[in-house]
This record gives C-alpha cells, structure tokens and sequence, in this order.
C-alpha cells in the first residue's frame, strides 16, 4: 500500500505543476451540461475530446464521470462487469467462471495457475491517455470484515503530444472464514507519444502485479454450514481443510509498440516500420507449514493433498520468463487498407529448481523454446465496413497457427453488427505439460498435443435489443480432473479429451424504461455437447435489475437505487485447487438454482459519485445452499460503502 500513499502524493503535487490550456484548435467545444457532468466549470476551456482513453490498437473512448446501472455493475474488485463470474466469499480470491464465453483464445502457450490470473491485468487490457490538464480519479470500497480497496489514477501531459499515467490498485480483506485474507497489488505507468508530423508513434508500459492469498482450501464439513445452526454463523467456526496454508503470485510486465513511416509526410500510400516488445516475468509459490488437517472432536487426521516427501513447511514454485518480439512492415492506402507482413519471435522459459526422479521416471526441471512466427494482417475500414484478418504460422518445429477474421458494419448511430471467425492450433499451457512439487501426486511431465479451437461469434447492437451468439468446437481440450477416490483427500491430475466438445451460447439484454423507473435485463443460455462432463457450465444465467432514477435537493443530487436479482441454474461446477491456483472438474456435487438479491442507492454529486449496496441481503431467509464452488461458500449477507472521485486540474 506503500505506493498508493506515494501515488496520492503526486496526485497533490500534480494540482500544481500544470495549468490548464487547450491542446488544438477547431475541436468540439462543451455544452453547460457536458461541463457539468465532468465536474468542470462553466468557462473551463477544455472540450470534452481533449480527455481521451484508447487501447494498444486504438480503439478511443472519453473520460466519461457520469452514473448508469452499467457503472455499478463495474463497481468491484475487478472494476468491470463481471456477469459471467461468480466471486468467491472474500474479495481477492478467484472467480468461478460461470459463462465458458468470457475465455478468450490464443494460439501461444501461456504460464498456467489461471484461478489467480482473474485480476492480472494483461497488454490488451493495457489503457492510454491524452488529456488537456491533469486528471485524478480515486477508487475506494470497504472489503469484508477488514480492510480496504482502493484505486488511485493519474494522468497528466507533459507536452501536447507526451503523456504519462501512474496508478495503483491495491486490496487488503481478511474475509469471515479462517485462513481466508486477501491481498493483492497492482501498479501501472504508461506512457505515449507522437511525433508532431504523426511520422512516429510509441506507446510503453510497465507494470508490477502481486497477489498473496491465505488458502483455507474451502470448508470441510458443509453439513455445518447447511445446518442453520447459529452456532455456525460467526463463520470463523467453521473447520476448513487448511489452517496455515497460502500462495502467493507476482509479475512484472515491459511492454512498448511503437512504429516509423518511412516516407516524410502523410501520403494517399505511406510505409511503415512496426515493432512490439514485451518482456514478462511471473512466479507462483504455494507455502503450507502444517500438512496434516486434524478434524474437530475425531481423532483422525488426513493430508489433504497426499503422501509429501516433506512432514513440515511445504514450498512449491514455479517460475516463468517470457520473451515476445514482433517486427514488421506495413503498406497503407487511404481508400484500400493497410497490408502487414511480420515475424514473431516468442521464447519462454518455465522452470523449477531441480529434476526429480520419481517412479523411475526423470521430471525435468524446466521447459523452455523458441518460437519463431510468419504471419500478415489486412485492416480494413471505410464508409460502414471495417475488419481485420489475420494469419499467423509457426516456421519453427511447434505446430502454432491462427486464423482470426473479425468484420464490423456500422449501419447507423443506432445499429452496430459484428462477426468473428478464428481457427487456432495452441500449445498447452506449462503447468499442464510440467509441474514439481513436494506433494508426490502432483509432479508429472507430460508431452499433450495442441488444442484444436474453432470459434464463431456474432453480435448485433440495436436501440431493440443486444444480442451475441457464440459457437466454438474444441478438439483435444485439456482440463485439471479429479482422480481421488478418498472425498477428503484432493488428487488432481492434468487430462486431454481426445473427444470433440460443441459449445453454443445466446446472449441477449435490453433495459425497459417508464418514467423514472428501468429494469435492465440480462439473460444468457448455454448449451455443451460433449460424450462425457468435462466442460461443465449452467445452462441459464441471468441478471434483472430494477431501479429508479432521479435527483434530488434541487438537482444537485442525482440518485439511482433499486434491487438486482442474479440467478443461475444447477450444475456441477469446477472446485478450486490452491496447490494449483487452478479449478478443475468434479462431477459430485451440484451448485447453483439459489437467489442472489442486491439492494443499492448510488449518487452523483457532480463529479463524484457515492456507493452504497446491501449485498445477498437475502441470505438470511433463503437457506445455506449458496456456494461459489463445491466446497466454497458464497459470501454471506454484507452492507458496502464506496465511491469513485474523478476530478479535473
């Protein structure tokens, strides 16, 4: 938290060093009311596109203060809408995913432990600033039990075409179930820049990730939990699997894109020069002192994950390097598109201490490559068409390909169309092909064939309705199994389905609107064809919120409060494995088919807005049958405060 004190330091000292100062000419000036909602006053000189946020392939939105229902949903841990995704009981644990259509697909092998990648922020995810003076935003949100989350940002011109941001998110929870505690960490420094001509461009970051998790490994008699014992409502009393056990991952990221038009000035046909770096170094470390769990009033005593080579202090950790350059050369015309050929070069390097002999068996310490890419992408965009295609190959010995084209018609402000095709043959994740540890079941090495994927999505924005379709076809899937036959003792083991797997899903939402009164709708419908349950989903979700708007003391005030109701249907869900920091499949214990009702009251009080939300406030009368995963409850009713203060220089 040392770094969010620092950051609120320079937020101070920022206040001061710029003044404001408009940075073009000819630009959209604002209306009063566009003034107001930025928190600006009536004469300020800035227009509202001189604070613009874009991503890496720069795609442009505004800095945008205002309070909508779709706001709130983003209110949480991982500041965006987490439909699809169910929490665990304390903020900062995983999320179990609940919509199979929120994974995203790439054709190159990644770390693995994705349980604990749910708030790694990713290049993709990576923003970029141009802002006419300084701009702060603070994020806080009170945790559960103890603790605090926060999220201080800002940003800030250093000349017309220079900027830098900094921020840092940061969380502390000690949650109410034993050995339960969050926290976690996430530092950002961007930076852009570009050449008054446009000749050259460069965009770069840097950041630093840490997330410490205490890992009770869920709760062990779910028949306490079930009961309604009042006894069992201080949730500290519940035995857990595991007293002492936590992990602990971290990464760093450097990452820059930049590019060089050879020719002088701005052409009909220009040559471009491109280049993206990205360095990422990440490690995940499991610590356990005591191995053995000693059930309450019994006098037996088990080891929740196997036999161990070790009585005491278990430490596991795997480590992995990754180096991503990519070099090519573009061809543009203003009326026919920009045609880019490049190489890729990605080496990795995951790797343990040690070899291990086991069973007869050499477990090798690290698995490392190199692997060299040739691929070409043409952009496309004029009148109401826009697209890429994409195509990438391996000309080194690993079998990696992609094919990924995507075509965006805009047919008016109103209605928006979009269509995705990719095809892709990906490597293994690491930690399916490697793994050490001093658990003895849990060290393997293994040689899996690529994943197979083919993925079709189509989706169509209209004042009527938002509605997508997702269908993808899976060859080869590689999942974490269950293999134990003892329920209290968790062996996993990595497995591919040599079967095909056929997913479709249908989403659709649309808000209805009377006078002050809204009810925005949300529904999504799954459906899995597969011989055997190994891609496991709900067949239905859906989230239905009902509010009011309106203002109050003579407007100043502008409030939105109601109720959302979430629900989804019964399935077997993946369990969580800490060892791991990866869910895997069980096909024993069903979850789901139980309420979740959320009262809220937000307001806005001109550039602040205020968070005030009643969480599963209807636990207490619904029984205990709400899980996150099969032996890990949902969190219990809870009243949050929060706010987000953005503010202008």
């Amino acid at each position: 938290m040392k770094r969010c004190y620092i950051l609120l330091l320079l937020v101070a000292v920022s206040a001061f060093a710029q003044q404001p100062k408009p940075m073009g000419e000819g630009l959209k000036k604002m209306t009063k009311e566009e003034r107001k909602a930025a928190g600006q006053t009536p004469d300020a000189k800035a227009t509202i596109d001189m604070y613009r946020v874009f991503t890496i392939d720069n795609d442009t939105t505004y800095i945008d203060t205002s309070l909508t229902i779709q706001k709130d949903y983003r209110f949480n841990y991982l500041r965006r809408d987490n439909f699809g995704l169910l929490p665990f009981a304390n903020d900062g644990q995983p999320y179990n995913t609940l919509d199979f259509g929120l994974d995203g697909f790439s054709p190159f092998p990644q770390f693995g432990m994705r349980a604990k990648h749910f708030n790694y922020i990713r290049p993709e995810q990576m923003r970029y600033y141009q802002v006419a003076t300084p701009l702060t935003e603070l994020y806080f949100k009170t945790t559960i039990k103890q603790g605090q989350s926060v999220d201080a940002f800002l940003t800030l011109n250093l000349h017309e075409r220079l900027n830098i941001s900094v921020a840092y998110r940061g969380l502390r929870s000690v949650g109410r179930y034993e050995n339960a505690m969050s926290s976690t960490g996430n530092f950002r420094f961007t930076s852009n820049y570009q050449t008054k001509s446009g000749r050259y461009f460069l965009k770069a970051h840097f950041t630093g990730q840490d997330f410490f998790n205490m890992e009770n490994g869920g709760v062990l008699n779910l028949e306490d939990f079930e009961s309604g014992d009042p006894a069992f409502d201080e949730r500290g009393r519940l035995q857990v699997y595991l007293t002492d056990a936590q992990s602990t991952m971290k990464g760093n990221r450097y990452f820059f894109d930049h590019g060089f038009r050879v020719n002088g000035s701005d052409r009909q046909n220009n040559l471009w020069l491109l280049h993206q770096f990205n360095y990422e170094h990440e490690f995940f470390e499991y610590y356990q002192p005591t191995l053995r769990t000693d059930v309450v009033n019994s006098n037996d005593d088990f080891q929740r994950f196997g036999e161990s080579y070790v009585a005491s202090r278990l430490r596991d950790k795997s480590r992995y390097n990754r180096m991503y350059n990519k070099v090519g050369v573009a061809y543009e015309n203003k009326s026919l598109g920009q045609v880019q050929f490049f190489i890729e070069d990605f080496n990795y390097n995951y790797f343990y201490q040690t070899a291990i002999v086991q069973n007869g068996e050499v477990i090798p310490s690290s698995l490392n490559a190199r692997i060299e890419n040739f691929g070409g992408q043409y952009t496309y965009k004029k009148g109401s068409w826009s697209g890429t295609a994409l195509l990438r190959n391996a000309i080194t010995n690993q079998r990696l390909s992609e094919i990924d084209v995507k075509a965006d018609y805009q047919l008016n402000d109103d209605y928006l169309f979009a269509f995705r095709l990719q095809k892709l043959n990906r490597l293994p994740n690491h930690n399916f092909n490697l793994f050490q540890s001093d658990y003895i079941a849990y060290n393997w090495f293994n040689d899996f064939k690529n994943e197979k994927i083919t993925h079709f999505e189509a989706t169509a924005d209209t004042p009527w309705i938002n509605a997508s379709l997702q269908a993808t076809v899976l060859d080869d899937y590689l999942y974490f199994d269950d293999v134990s036959t003892d329920d209290r003792v968790l062996l996993v083991s990595p497995k591919q389905y040599g079967k095909t797997i056929k997913y479709l899903s249908v989403k659709a939402s649309k808000e209805f609107r009377l006078g002050h009164f809204a009810l925005d709708n949300t529904v999504l419908y799954q459906q899995v064809g597969q011989d055997d349950p190994v891609l496991n989903v709900p067949k239905l979700l859906t989230r239905n919120t009902l509010y009011y708007s309106g203002t109050l003391f003579k407007k100043a005030m502008f409030i939105q409060t109601g109720f959302t109701f979430q629900y989804f249907s019964k399935y077997k869900a993946n369990d969580f494995n800490p060892l791991l920091g990866e869910f895997y499949v069980q096909t024993k214990r069903e979850i789901g088919d139980f309420p979740l009702v959320d009262f809220f009251f937000n307001a806005k009080v001109r550039q602040t807005r205020i968070y005030l939300k009643a969480e599963h406030f209807n636990s207490p009368f619904t029984g205990n049958k709400f899980y996150s995963a099969p032996n890990y409850p949902y969190k219990d009713f809870l009243v949050r405060f929060g706010l987000v203060w953005t503010f202008f220089q």
